[in-house]
């Protein structure tokens, strides 16, 4: 049977063996095709969304010729002339003929939209999380059609983060669900629903005080980003709260029964366990980090290492989900390593770290594709959240924990920067201060007050007027070329 992947690397297998796709362009063929969800898609289409405003004169060839090659990757053993059944042809143009279990974006969609009892909802929403592997359509960031689709399967996946959480919460697992809604919040700290969550949470498993702190560290971060406060259910909480309100304890009824039987028994998002490996050739950093992963729940030591070649040994033999990589190690550089360590199928996310955040490989190792670093001196709440936060695939770069290193370089020149902004346009440059900022294309979409597909669209502008590839960069960008400087709101 043949499968497609699009929640992380691209990837397509015939009965679990991974397909030579060819080239970029061959594979966003396919990659388009799989978005439309089993419509078709005009050859035109295609061409004008391939080669946005400059197609060669042989594109209507070349559309064909990459139909050809994947028809019989995707089909090796059809008869010559007989028809494709997976690739298919459909006038004017092409469709993907899959099952939604085949397709792992389809069967994403379905499973997070789904309804029934908190127990049911339950099951979907994590059934549906554990799809993710990475960024969705990352290989195809810079094509308009790719970054909105990305765009709106983030979306979803965050949805389906909160659904989860609400049904964990009437299941009765408050205490469980705090680590992963601290994560979910630090990483959006601009969706209120998270922060409604994560301060429930706390007020049932009976820390009525960081609830509350909760709320106000939202408050701040609202008025600090948006000049505004939050909404009136976030305040009706706190009133709730503060006067203890019957509705707020743990419910009593049959959705929390259901969660003792057997047959609904499940593991909390607390008690799934984290495997990471720790590369740092300092002893002791080594045992403290060992300490910090041995004492929270959820997390395990897969591995330690002292350098990097011997992290790449590590990572290699114990596959595990995660890696800490310090950024200087002696025979191999974590940099190094961590490139290599990513260039490897299906890898595990990788955070680099460093003690005094000036090291000059940061913007190296954000664009080898790492999900984030962190300052080793960070309290081991701040690391157990990054470590959460990066596994779930939510912080690519945390502004609350790279202040410091941003705060060296930025509005310095660097050899490798990106272009200058000039030729920009005044919407533009607002869209990338606030991609720097860390909001989401939804988010922005709402600052500016504009649809989301025209922020997708000034995100692909972005990217190609700048010749990068992905948001990280981005983010690099305005702070190298000063757009943005460590602690600008605005």
């Amino acid at each position: 049977m043949v499968t497609f992947s699009a929640l992380g690397p691209f990837q397509v297998c015939l009965d679990a063996i991974p397909l030579d796709l060819g080239g970029q362009r061959q594979m966003a063929v396919l990659a388009r095709l799989l978005v439309a969800r089993g419509r078709a898609v005009p050859v035109t289409t295609l061409i004008d969304e391939l080669w946005p405003g400059d197609p060669p004169a042989q594109a209507l060839s070349t559309i064909q010729g990459y139909v050809s090659r994947l028809r019989r990757a995707l089909e090796p053993d059809r008869a010559p002339r007989s028809e494709a059944a997976v690739l298919v042809s459909a006038p004017p143009g092409y469709a993907l003929r899959a099952a939604t279990d085949q397709v792992d974006c389809w069967r994403f969609e379905q499973l997070a939209r789904a309804g029934g009892t908190a127990a049911e909802i339950w099951d979907a929403t994590e059934a549906a999380l554990g799809l993710w592997r990475g960024p969705a359509l990352a290989e195809f960031a810079e094509l308009g059609w790719a970054s909105t689709e990305a765009g709106r399967l983030e979306e979803l996946r965050l949805v389906a983060v909160e659904r989860r959480a609400e049904a964990g919460l009437r299941l009765g697992q408050a205490a469980s669900l705090v680590p992963d809604l601290e994560a979910h919040a630090a990483a959006h700290p601009l969706r209120e629903e998270g922060w409604r969550l994560l301060a429930t949470s706390l007020y049932r498993s009976g820390r009525q005080g960081d609830a509350l702190g909760a709320l106000r560290r939202a408050r701040t971060i609202w008025r600090e980003e948006l000049g505004l406060d939050p909404s009136g259910v976030l305040q009706r909480l706190e009133a709730d709260m503060l006067s203890q309100a019957p509705h707020l304890d743990p419910p009593a009824g049959e959705d929390a029964v259901t969660v003792s039987r057997p047959q609904v028994a499940r593991r909390g998002p607390a008690e799934r366990t984290l495997r990471v490996v720790v590369a740092d050739d300092q002893a002791l950093v080594r045992t403290g980090l060992r300490v910090v992963i041995d004492t929270e729940e959820g997390l395990e030591l897969a591995g330690e290492a002292s350098d990097g070649e011997q992290a790449i040994v590590v990572v290699r033999d114990t596959r595990p989900d995660l890696v800490l990589l310090d950024i200087q190690m002696p025979r191999l550089d974590g940099l190094t390593a961590a490139r290599r360590i990513l260039a490897d199928q299906d890898p595990p996310k990788v955070i680099m770290m460093t003690t005094f955040g000036t090291d000059e490989n940061l913007y190296a190792a954000l664009r080898a594709g790492v999900s984030g670093f962190v300052l080793k001196t960070s309290a081991p709440e701040q690391l157990v959240a990054a470590m959460r936060a990066a596994a779930a695939g939510d912080a690519l770069i945390d502004p609350a924990l790279t202040t410091r290193i941003i705060s060296a370089f930025a509005g310095r020149p660097d050899p490798s920067a990106p272009p200058a902004l000039a030729g920009l346009a005044d919407t533009r440059l607002d869209v990338l201060r606030l991609i720097a900022r860390g909001l989401t294309n939804r988010q922005i979409a709402r600052t500016l007050a504009v649809p989301d597909d025209e922020v997708a669209e000034a995100v692909a502008g972005l990217l190609d007027h700048l010749g990068l590839f992905d948001r990280a960069q981005l983010v690099v960008a305005a702070y190298e070329t000063g757009l943005v400087t460590p602690g600008d709101n605005g």
